[in-house]
């Protein structure tokens, strides 16, 4: 967990660089931005400050000192009871893609698990994969990994993504060797 807290001071310190801006600055940009939705705000902080998604969307995170992981923990939530909620009512059917992906990362080795709103973050020294559901019949797999060779199962996400390919999942069969080899060269890269 150091380490982690390490990586996300040092990616604060290179906004700071990057926007040649204090956080008294960057938070008064928040305030009198009269935006109050995450996503606005990230959104804002991209098109203003020229920032890529990940950066713009630490930086809401911390200058509102929330993540959804302490959002999580702070609703009394453990790491199932989110995956739970984030698969329930139409996204249900999407649990044992889900569970299968999980039981293949396990063999990978240690790492943290860190549940968000939405999907749930891996990490090692820094994350690697993301998993959740993106509609109510797919799950995606962001895929934090430089030098795969994308194709139409992989996919390249523009510059500044939050990771850098995409996998779409329907079905459990779809999680092959393949897909577990980009998972562990994510694995290995991170850490």
């Amino acid at each position: 967990m150091a380490d982690l807290n390490k990586a996300y001071e040092t990616q604060i310190n290179n906004i700071l660089q990057k926007t040649g801006k204090s956080v008294p600055e960057l938070r008064a940009i928040l305030e009198s931005s009269g935006l109050t939705k995450h996503g606005e705000l990230r959104d804002m902080f991209k098109a203003a400050l020229g920032l890529g998604h990940g950066d713009a969307n630490a930086l809401v995170h911390f200058l509102q000192e929330s993540d959804g992981q302490r959002a999580a923990q702070a609703a009394g939530k453990d790491e199932n009871a989110v995956v739970d909620e984030i698969y329930s009512g139409a996204k249900a059917g999407l649990r044992p893609i889900h569970d299968t992906l999980m039981q293949h990362i396990f063999d990978l080795g240690e790492f943290e698990i860190a549940p968000k709103k939405g999907y749930i973050s891996l990490r090692r020294k820094k994350q690697f994969v993301m998993i959740g559901p993106a509609t109510n019949g797919r799950v995606e797999v962001g895929i934090n990994a430089k030098g795969l060779a994308a194709d139409d199962r992989l996919l390249e996400q523009p510059a500044g993504s939050m990771c850098n390919y995409k996998v779409k999942v329907t079905d459990i069969a779809q999680v092959d060797e393949q897909l577990i080899a980009w998972i562990r060269y994510a694995f290995d890269a991170a850490g």
